[in-house]
């Protein structure tokens, strides 16, 4: 496990954890090159894709769902 390679990381705080694990991320989607899509990923969207093209009218756009949820608070 990586935190056992740098225990100092133990020693940090819930919010400084969360602060590295942003700056981690950040850092991973500066490259998206270093992580091919994986097949299966593939494959689910265009699964979803062709479900989306056979029942386009099932679709709500975000406006709507939006309005809904902000409406119902």
């Amino acid at each position: 496990m990586i935190a056992e390679k740098i225990p100092e990381l133990r020693t940090l705080s819930a919010e400084e954890k969360l602060i590295l694990v942003g700056e981690l991320w950040d850092e991973l989607a500066a490259y998206p090159d270093s992580f091919p899509p994986r097949e299966d990923h593939i494959k689910l969207l265009r699964e979803r894709l062709e479900h989306y093209r056979q029942h386009s009218d099932d679709v709500v756009a975000w406006e709507q769902v939006k309005a809904r949820i902000l409406a119902s608070r």
